[in-house]
């Protein structure tokens, strides 16, 4: 995209006075999501501390993140009920809570609750940042939905190296708590910028049965049903791969925890590029060739990834493994634009609980293969997955509106 394109787009997104409140969402969204990728870099220090096998540690892996993909109902729900601002805030809250309850956790069976009631507290954002900036940018949803993806990889790529150098010389508790003050600000400053809303509530069971009906009946329409899948098999990829990658390179690359924590750090780094590029493709081309582009690049690197040896080869790598980051926001902009309007929090809550929680196995089955030899062929079928998801991409039915013209390819 010319250096012009992207600074018009910056502008459009900037006016009317949206800029400083998408500014806000932005910013907790990189907490909530970069605090979140701390975890694969700290985990060879949490095995230590709590004597955890791979398959354990992929375990707690998979708690994070199918508590992250069951609070992604109540999330929607909440914000259709309680108006997006209330629960940004309250997420953000919960993560200072739950943070001070993780670094001061002493025994393993406790790390895994309080890791679950962090993953519940961040779910309760991802729903609420998607629906109100459908409100705010209903012409460039993929655009705005990219800006906050870009956010969150922005986190994804400082937070876990600078938590890597502070375990580094310090003890890993301090990997988590530098971020608690962080997330007290952000809960201060979405209060004061993000705007109140009012949303419509039930005022009897009739009406709920009829928005019971509303959600079932937009989640049975093809683009969604196409979307869901896609974004179930997307999850999956990523939080396998994520989960691991540091540990792989480490054990297997023999590469030292901070050149690890560097090519995680790029990673996500180049995710900045990515994701408000991925949602301008979908806004001009729709979700077939986006797809087509940022699996099927990330497919060819996950092949690639077991064959390599050496650093730079595998920064090589890591450049076309991070095009996988674009999957998100290209998906998930698709399936907020399927969903009727007035069931959008609620229906897509649902559709990120399922894809989420389903796909949230896939750390625990990429530790046990590793735990049995087979951590090269478990990136393998990670690149299988990736062809499929392509495959899938190619025959989704688009997203008409509601006088039947096509929105999406």
């Amino acid at each position: 995209m010319p250096i012009f394109s992207v600074l018009e787009l910056a502008r459009s997104l900037w006016s009317d006075g949206r800029g400083p409140i998408l500014t806000a969402i932005a910013a907790g969204w990189f907490l909530s999501i970069g605090t979140r990728m701390i975890y694969p870099v700290v985990l060879p220090h949490l095995r230590t501390a709590y004597d955890l096998d791979l398959t354990t540690a992929g375990l707690l892996l998979t708690v994070l993140f199918v508590a992250y993909g069951l609070g992604q109902f109540p999330g929607g729900v909440l914000a259709d009920r309680f108006g997006e601002r209330s629960i940004l805030v309250l997420s953000t809250a919960i993560s200072v809570v739950t943070l001070v309850l993780i670094v001061t956790a002493r025994s393993t069976p406790v790390l895994f609750l309080v890791t679950a009631l962090f993953g519940l507290g961040v779910a309760l954002y991802a729903v609420a940042r998607y629906t109100i900036l459908v409100d705010l940018y209903p012409d460039q949803v993929g655009a705005a939905n990219g800006v906050t993806s870009a956010a969150a990889d922005a986190g994804q790529s400082l937070l876990p190296p600078i938590a890597g150098a502070i375990v580094a010389v310090a003890a890993w508790q301090y990997g988590f708590g530098f971020v608690i003050p962080l997330f007290a600000v952000a809960a201060i400053g979405l209060w004061l910028v993000v705007p109140s809303t009012q949303p419509d509530r039930p005022a009897d069971g009739t009406s709920s049965l009829e928005t019971a009906r509303d959600v079932l009946s937009g989640l049975r329409r093809p683009p969604v049903v196409y979307g869901t899948g896609l974004l179930l098999l997307g999850v999956s990829i990523w939080q396998a791969f994520t989960g691991f990658y540091p540990t792989y390179l480490i054990e297997v690359k023999s590469l030292s925890g901070t050149l690890a924590g560097v090519l995680f750090g790029l990673f996500f780094a180049l995710g900045i590029l990515v994701q408000p590029l991925s949602g301008a493709a979908y806004d001009r081309i729709g979700i077939r060739r986006s797809l087509l582009f940022v699996m099927g690049i990330s497919g060819v690197g996950l092949v690639l990834l077991p064959l390599l040896e050496g650093f730079w080869p595998l920064v090589g790598v890591t450049v076309l493994l991070s095009t996988m980051l674009g999957f998100a926001t290209v998906t998930q902009s698709h399936l907020i634009l399927a969903l009727p309007a007035e069931v959008q929090g609620t229906g897509f809550g649902i559709l990120r609980t399922i894809s989420f929680t389903i796909g949230a196995a896939s750390p625990f089955f990429v530790g046990a293969a590793a735990d049995r030899g087979f951590f090269d062929e478990a990136f393998w079928l990670l690149a299988v997955l990736a062809g499929l998801t392509v495959a899938l991409g190619v025959i989704t039915p688009r997203v008409e509106d509601d006088d039947g013209n096509g929105v999406s390819n």
